[in-house]
């Protein structure tokens, strides 16, 4: 007896209908939204809010040295930070509210901000 046969119409609507419910709810739950600005951190306190429609490359100083910021075409990244991994430079390009870069051994980070602040697994 094959599994099939013990399904009726009305189960197959519910798998359906569940279906459909979770192929529409995973965009709307998981949407970032556009970022308006990129605020600059230094040792934990902000040190610039950059907004995105100017192009421009700022320099901040850490611990370590010099961390290089660029923003461009509605985009930030970190070009150049004195850190032996280089983590926050290969983050690349930050596009959506809520992203960050962080250059821990520089205490430099870089967080894309939009309308509402985002949430993540650490905020709670």
């Amino acid at each position: 007896m094959s599994w099939r046969s013990l399904w009726r119409p009305g189960d197959w609507l519910v798998v359906i209908c569940g279906a459909i419910l979770c192929a529409v709810s995973f965009p709307l739950a998981w949407q970032q939204g556009r970022a308006e600005k990129a605020i600059v951190r230094r040792g934990g306190e902000v040190f610039a809010e950059l907004e995105l429609s100017r192009d421009r490359r700022i320099e901040v100083q850490g611990p370590l040295g010099t961390t290089a910021i660029a923003v461009e075409k509605g985009r930030v990244r970190v070009l150049s930070d004195p850190g032996a991994h280089q983590y926050c430079v290969r983050q690349g390009w930050l596009e959506r509210a809520g992203q960050i870069a962080i250059c821990a051994p520089n205490e430099v980070s870089v967080e894309m901000a939009g309308r509402g602040k985002m949430y993540d697994s650490l905020s709670y």
